[in-house]
């Protein structure tokens, strides 16, 4: 099913973007507010140029093909290889979605742990408050109040621009993390409360009582036991907050000025940049249903009686 999804991703981000108002070629002539007027002539020259005078489905099947061949062809705006533009801030992205994932089991983890071992006690409640405002603040407010708390209470502001972790660790974190940490939080919530779902249903089972009964510690229990079988709905959980992780990305690039693939994403679709706009998503949608792919598999790892012919 991995080919005919991607192929449904390529058309609908292929569609909608030709559906959008507005021409590059006239944004480029005329500039985005379209003050000045363009001639009619230098506008057919360059949408020949640019290959927008095609048949939309000449344009579809040219724009595959170099897909095809890893080449997503040149941005309409500056004119430079896409592929080049994406290399250069992908590793920015990567970082930013791998930390939030990270600080999101962490805080997961910890709290649905927690929870349900410690079920209707006082911790039970102040980890299900912790879940249940991570569900009820959107990330991109948490990022916006993030800054704002930064800069009015403690008078300090996450360093602009982007620094590569090898060169300047310090620096590159303080850049990171905060918009990492706002991206993670939103995500653990719903982690958190399929974790201590899960982990209450397991606890009950015939196979703890023994092994509680045999002597084995509390938390070896837990943790060796009761946690490995409780991760299957959760690794499940996990794999479709990636799509959110992806989005919020974007979100988290825009407010927090950081140059990576999401806020390059938005700027392409202010400038009708058609090439840019769709390798993005197509990447996008590839790295997540490949990542679903990598976690149906994981579960003939994690459960025995699992096996896929």
């Amino acid at each position: 099913m991995l080919v005919p999804m991607l192929i449904g991703v390529s058309l609908v981000v292929f569609v909608i973007m030709r559906l959008l108002p507005g021409d590059i070629a006239s944004i480029i002539l005329m500039g985005p507010s379209g003050e000045s007027g363009a001639d009619p002539k230098a506008l057919a020259e360059l949408r020949h140029k640019l290959g927008l005078d095609r048949p939309l489905p000449l344009q579809y099947l040219t724009w595959i093909a170099g897909l095809a061949r890893l080449d997503a062809g040149n941005s309409l705006w500056s004119d430079r290889p896409v592929r080049t533009e994406i290399v250069e801030r992908l590793p920015l992205t990567l970082e930013l979605a791998l930390l939030a994932m990270l600080l999101s089991l962490v805080v997961a983890f910890i709290t649905g742990i927690l929870s349900a071992v410690r079920q209707d006690t006082w911790v039970d409640y102040l980890c299900r408050v912790v879940s249940i405002a991570g569900l009820s603040i959107p990330n991109f407010w948490l990022g916006t109040l993030i800054i704002l708390v930064l800069s009015l209470v403690f008078f300090w502001t996450p360093p602009l621009g982007y620094v590569d972790f090898f060169e300047d660790p310090w620096t590159n974190l303080q850049q990171i993390f905060w918009p990492a940490l706002a991206l993670g939080y939103n995500l653990s919530a719903v982690t958190s409360r399929m974790t201590r779902s899960a982990m209450l249903e397991v606890l009950r089972q015939d196979y703890i009582r023994t092994a509680r009964a045999k002597g084995v510690s509390g938390g070896a229990v837990v943790l060796r036991h009761a946690l490995k079988n409780a991760l299957l709905p959760v690794i499940t959980l996990s794999s479709i907050q990636l799509g959110n992780l992806l989005g919020g990305t974007v979100i988290m690039e825009t407010i927090f000025t950081l140059p990576g693939v999401g806020r390059y994403l938005v700027d392409a679709i202010f400038h009708r940049d058609y090439p840019v706009t769709q390798a993005i998503v197509v990447m996008m949608g590839t790295l997540f249903v490949c990542l679903n792919l990598v976690v149906d598999l994981l579960y003939a790892w994690l459960d025995p009686r699992i096996r896929y012919d």
